[in-house]
């Protein structure tokens, strides 16, 4: 009894062994980063890996049109934000959420989920979400780059009154509109 327990505990062991080789290959050719912003006491922080583009043809091709992409690699992309947020003019409630996207030719949906997961895909390379946690899903026009950009990007930047997140890759991006305030949208021709 014990020489099978002790192979039990062997061959366990090497499993162990095997995902966190594996887990640390898929890292170094999607590095882990973290974009922050801060504006006195409200952060946000978005925490997802960034695979190369590599001659690779992305949008339509690495990851299909009308599906959902984990928005980067490895884990499931993680937004956190301290504060109730409006993001393009929805209510977003504070705390940390998955972050998925839902890419095509001329818009993204852009899911917030409120459930964290093991890793961003399942064995049948499927987006782990699970539609019932999502919090706030919209819909983004893309935004054609003129140059390709090699690794896949998040990144913030402030005009004063909107924090802006920008998610890049290849010759694409969006750009999410957010707010720790109440905003009005006017529309040009109304002002």
């Amino acid at each position: 009894m014990k020489i099978f327990l002790k192979i039990f505990v062997g061959i366990l062991g090497l499993g162990v062994i095997i995902l966190l080789v594996m887990r640390y290959n898929t890292k170094a050719h999607s590095p882990l980063d973290t974009a922050i912003f801060t504006k006195g006491d409200f952060k946000i922080e978005v925490v997802y890996n960034r695979p190369y583009k590599k001659d690779r043809e992305i949008f339509g091709g690495l990851v299909p049109y009308d599906t959902v992409w984990r928005t980067g690699a490895n884990e499931a992309t993680t937004f956190e934000t301290n504060e109730d947020i409006f993001v393009d003019g929805s209510l977003l409630k504070k705390g940390k959420y998955t972050l998925w996207t839902i890419p095509n030719a001329e818009s993204w949906k852009l899911i917030f989920n409120d459930h964290m997961y093991p890793w961003g895909i399942n064995l049948d390379k499927q987006a782990y979400r699970d539609a019932q946690y999502d919090a706030l899903v919209l819909e983004l026009p893309v935004i054609p780059l003129s140059e390709p950009l090699e690794q896949f990007t998040i990144s913030f930047g402030d005009t004063g009154e909107f924090v802006h997140m920008v998610i890049a890759w290849d010759r694409t991006s969006i750009v999410v509109p957010i707010t720790n305030k109440a905003q009005v949208m006017v529309a040009p021709s109304e002002k």
